[in-house]
């Protein structure tokens, strides 16, 4: 006897608003092999990210051990998403074990009296290693402007500088020297005590505690006049970073004992002039996050950030635990969040923790995930 034939019918296909609104709901770094699935899905996930779910800038963590061998693990969270994402790659693209730090955002470097290497790139894949400058230096600020790299001040005791101003040309891979730094820094010409941010024409310096400010023109290498970047006078401690060439500047209010506010300012910057011209507040902290940001020891003696797009990632040295993020609304404003650091050790002395970020896209993702031995893998935590 024949058998019957069956016919199943096909599930309907997903696709349009139902489609789109589905993938608004993937982590981004999932969303990547839908891009091959096929040219309609491809465009929905593209419209899905500019209408739906845009990505958001993340926030990546490196924890470096202190002691041989110095094993560095990297994860970043996505806010888009809201989770956590493990990065991996080859332990032998650093080729040297020295302490790892960062500056503008996503610029991560270690100096040593042998050699500099650093990585600018938002995902921070690619290294660079050169000859180390011309003095040795335990504490200086380090930082990309345009096609440079900046290292001034922090020189050791037995230099005859401690101003000195060293700039590396990526383009030319040679050093040069230039005026040093003005010296009203001369007590202060180290990165515990400076804060920096950058375009890619000038470089702006402030003293964390004064809010005296200076910006060095990389093509005149000229130094300015000194200015007072305090919004607020009762601002005992301020911090500055630039993104899409904004200026901005979190201060701290009242004393070390007891932070009454924390403010952020865009400062509006006259090139023509090379002065500051004006202070725009954009928003101040919610007492609850102000509070997050407490360590039991010290209350809030410091603050450092990082910035990438619209987002400005605020924590307190003494307490890595908790990252407050504060979100720029386009036409003025800003939205407060924070984010629980559950994926580092605190900044035990057993490691180090350095904080960057980067407004990822998913093009981005998809040159970084074909690279070799590149993963990315989303946890629980």
């Amino acid at each position: 006897m024949a058998m019957p034939i069956i016919m199943l019918e096909e599930e309907d296909p997903i696709y349009g608003d139902m489609l789109e609104e589905t993938l608004s709901r993937v982590p981004l770094i999932d969303l990547i092999p839908t891009l091959r699935v096929s040219k309609s899905w491809n465009q929905a996930v593209h419209s899905s990210l500019l209408s739906r779910n845009p990505p958001k800038p993340w926030l990546i963590i490196h924890s470096q051990a202190t002691r041989h061998p110095y094993a560095a693990t990297t994860r970043a969270y996505d806010p888009r998403s809201r989770v956590w994402i493990k990065m991996s790659q080859p332990a032998s693209i650093i080729r040297h074990a020295t302490a790892l730090r960062s500056s503008n955002s996503n610029f991560l470097y270690m100096l040593s009296p042998s050699k500099l290497s650093f990585s600018f790139d938002k995902l921070n894949l690619r290294w660079h290693h050169v000859d180390a400058p011309l003095l040795w230096r335990g504490d200086p600020i380090v930082t990309k402007v345009g096609d440079s790299i900046v290292v001034a001040g922090g020189t050791c005791h037995f230099e005859d500088d401690p101003l000195a101003v060293e700039i590396y040309s990526i383009k030319n891979r040679s050093w040069r020297t230039c005026d040093s730094m003005p010296a009203r820094l001369k007590d202060s010409a180290a990165s515990t005590w400076l804060s920096v941010a950058a375009t890619p024409e000038k470089l702006f310096v402030m003293e964390k505690h004064s809010g005296a400010t200076y910006w060095f023109d990389l093509d005149s290498n000229d130094w300015s006049k000194q200015f007072d970047l305090r919004p607020d006078q009762r601002c005992f401690y301020s911090v500055i970073g630039c993104v899409k060439e904004r200026l901005i500047l979190v201060g701290l209010i009242g004393d070390v004992e007891n932070v009454e506010k924390v403010k952020v300012w865009e400062v509006g910057y006259d090139s023509n002039s090379g002065s500051f011209d004006r202070y725009m507040e954009i928003g101040e902290m919610p007492r609850l996050f102000v509070e997050k940001l407490e360590s039991e020891t010290f209350g809030i003696s410091s603050i450092n950030i990082c910035l990438a797009g619209s987002f400005v990632y605020i924590y307190n040295p003494e307490k890595v635990e908790e990252v407050v993020a504060c979100e720029l609304i386009k036409g003025g404003g800003c939205n407060w969040g924070s984010v629980h650091n559950a994926v580092s050790g605190g900044g035990c002395g057993m490691e180090r923790v350095v904080f960057t970020c980067a407004d990822v896209k998913v093009e981005e993702l998809e040159r970084a995930l074909r690279a070799e031995n590149r993963r990315f893998e989303v946890v629980n935590v």
